[in-house]
């Protein structure tokens, strides 16, 4: 699911449609804010893009991408049916 490319880890996330989506990066959000380390990430209708870095080690894939990236693996696997 995840692939580290140009120094980020990037995920796309597919769902059945906008408003499940959306839930998901709601899910997303709240566990961001509490492991404080927040992606870049856009939204078209059902599809999420994601990518981490850790801006504050000079824009490369550290140890809180990796946590943040199972974080949001485990949360989508919930939707995966």
């Amino acid at each position: 699911m995840w692939k580290e490319e140009n120094n980020q880890l990037q995920a796309t996330f597919k769902f059945k449609d906008f408003a499940e989506a959306f839930s998901f990066m709601t899910e997303v959000a709240i566990h961001a804010e509490k492991q404080n380390h927040h992606p870049n990430w856009s939204n078209v209708w059902n599809t999420v893009e994601i990518n981490l870095s850790t801006h504050d080690a000079g824009n490369i894939v550290t140890e809180k991408d990796n946590k943040l990236a199972e974080t949001i693996s485990s949360i989508f696997k919930r939707y995966e049916s």
